[in-house]
C-alpha cells in the first residue's frame, strides 16, 4: 500500500515528510563524520548536492517500508531522520540525529513514534535494525525500544569505505506493544 506519509507529534518533536527545504540542515548535520560514520548508506563528505539529489530521489507517496520523516526540534528547525527501508529479511528502521542534539533522549522520542506509527501503517510482524559495533549510544537506543541482539554481520559503511563489524538487531510487534502500548500520546498522528 502506498500512502502520503503523516505527520507525527511527540512532547518536543514533530515528524514529518522531508522536505526540499531540509537539504541544507541535512547537509550541514550529514558532513560531519561523527555522524556519517556511524552510518551505513552515507557518505562522507556530505554535500548540499548529496541532500538535493535524495530527496529530489523520494517521491511524495511510499509504502510504510520505504518512508521517512525529517525530525524537527521547537526552535532548531530540523535535528535527524528515522525511516524505512527494504531489507534483505524485512523492513528495516533507519535514523540519525545531529550532533548537538545527542544525549538528549530525542531519538528514543522519535523513534517511538515512527515505529509505532509504522506497525500501525503495515502487517510487518518484525522490523529489523542494528549498529556498527562501536556505536554504543545508538545500541542503547535500540535496547530501550525493545531491539533483541540476533547477530553479527559486517555491512559496508560508505563514510569510512570499508567493511565495518555489525550488532544486528529485530524488534517483533508483539515485543513493542508490550513495552509501548499501542495508545500513545507521544505518536500521535496530525
Amino acid at each position: 500500500m502506498t500512502a502520503l506519509s503523516p505527520t507525527l507529534a511527540t512532547p518536543r518533536l514533530t515528524l514529518r515528510p522531508p522536505l526540499a527545504e531540509d537539504a541544507a540542515p541535512i547537509a550541514r548535520h550529514l558532513n560531519d563524520f561523527a555522524v556519517a560514520g556511524k552510518l551505513a548508506r552515507v557518505p562522507f563528505p556530505y554535500r548540499l548536492a548529496d541532500a538535493r539529489a535524495w530527496l529530489a530521489s523520494r517521491p511524495a507517496a511510499l509504502p510504510p517500508e520505504e518512508t521517512g520523516f525529517s525530525i524537527l526540534a521547537e526552535g532548531y528547525g530540523l535535528v535527524g531522520h528515522v525511516g524505512f527501508q527494504r531489507g534483505v529479511h524485512g523492513p528495516v528502521i533507519g535514523y540519525w540525529l545531529g550532533q548537538p542534539f545527542w544525549g538528549r533522549g530525542l531519538m528514543t522520542e522519535a523513534a517511538v513514534a515512527a515505529i509505532a506509527w509504522f506497525f500501525g501503517a503495515s502487517a510487518a510482524p518484525v522490523l529489523y535494525s542494528g549498529v556498527f559495533h562501536f556505536n554504543t549510544a545508538s545500541l542503547a537506543v535500540q535496547h530501550k525500544l525493545g531491539f533483541a541482539e540476533t547477530g553479527r554481520s559486517h555491512l559496508l559503511c560508505l563514510a569510512r569505505g570499508a567493511q565495518v563489524e555489525h550488532i544486528d538487531t529485530e524488534l517483533t510487534r508483539e515485543s513493542f506493544t508490550r513495552r509501548w502500548p499501542p495508545a500513545l500520546p507521544s505518536a500521535a498522528a496530525r
